[in-house]
């Protein structure tokens, strides 16, 4: 006797399964940024976007945020004076494409079903990941150049004065008068393991709070900054030794370019594409960004030396 209403379609064939995914780009490309957002965080810290043409973008560095006078008294009908407003020195950054290639056979389809689909978006994503966050915070490194040392290693067990060290560079930045707001700091994970489990931080942290890094095994917020961690292979010229402090809305912004080509975005800075290659039976999987990292303000960073 037959059932109302009738069961829908199912599919039991791998090869149909992998392949009718892989014939969906929107389906690799959310694969893709699912894998993507989980560790990398490049494009968190230039937090600006600028869409560009040519190849290249034009951008003017830090110029403060007064006039070049000061008011003047103005008398009953007069006129007020007039002042100039100087604009920063002009730099230019040109856009850089990378990426890279896979390919899946029919026949791993056929004996593995989604796992060499997986495995392939997955050291992609994880190669163009650490590619980025290289060159995003290469940039950062290189053009942040205020710095101080911690009173001491925040690995030590005694002696150390994080929450000072960091509300010290906070001052630093904010003290310069020009607007910034330091909102994150960034370390290494190491670092932040130091950092979370301090014992004088640990005391004055809320006790029945379940975000507390005891219960969650996370540390998301220290004087007002969002800690952002990342692997140590991730942060060149940094490993173990520096902590920066961050105004992320304004030390710099990601210029991107759309080049057309059919690509899907997959993420804020990755994009994919699937193209079935038939004389080879087989799939080839892409992903790839397009993008020039530029810090506009390098006074909005501070880094602490000697963390580690």
């Amino acid at each position: 006797m037959s059932t109302y209403p009738p069961a829908g379609p199912t599919y039991s064939d791998p090869n149909l399964t992998a392949s009718r995914f892989l014939a969906n780009p929107a389906f690799v490309a959310r694969r893709i940024q699912t894998l993507g957002d989980q560790r990398y965080v490049g494009n968190l810290l230039l937090s600006g976007r600028q869409d560009t043409t040519g190849g290249a973008v034009g951008y003017e560095t830090v110029e403060g945020i007064f006039a070049d006078k000061a008011p003047e008294t103005v008398a009953p009908g007069s006129e007020y004076t007039m002042t100039t407003i100087g604009d920063g020195p002009g730099g230019l950054a040109r856009v850089v494409k990378s990426g890279q290639d896979t390919l899946v056979t029919d026949e791993a389809i056929k004996r593995r079903n989604m796992d060499p689909v997986e495995k392939g978006l997955r050291k992609l994503v994880n190669s163009q990941g650490k590619a980025i966050d290289g060159s995003v915070i290469s940039l950062i490194a290189s053009a942040v150049t205020a710095s101080g040392a911690a009173t001491a290693a925040w690995s030590a067990t005694t002696g150390t004065a994080i929450l000072r060290d960091i509300l010290k560079a906070v001052a630093s930045i904010t003290s310069q008068n020009l607007g910034y707001e330091p909102n994150v700091l960034l370390v290494d994970d190491l670092t932040g393991a130091y950092l979370a489990s301090d014992p004088v931080i640990s005391a004055a942290m809320a006790r029945e709070d379940r975000t507390n890094s005891v219960y969650s095994g996370r540390f998301p917020v220290i004087a007002g900054l969002s800690v952002v961690t990342a692997p140590t292979a991730n942060l060149p010229g940094a490993v173990g030794t520096k902590a920066w402090v961050l105004d992320t809305n304004q030390l710099g912004f990601i210029a991107t370019e759309d080049l057309g080509g059919g690509y899907q975005q997959a993420g804020d800075l990755v994009q994919s594409k699937v193209m079935r290659v038939d004389e080879n039976d087989a799939w080839r999987l892409r992903a790839r960004a397009n993008f020039a990292p530029v810090v506009t303000d390098p006074l909005a960073g501070y880094a602490i030396t000697g963390v580690a």
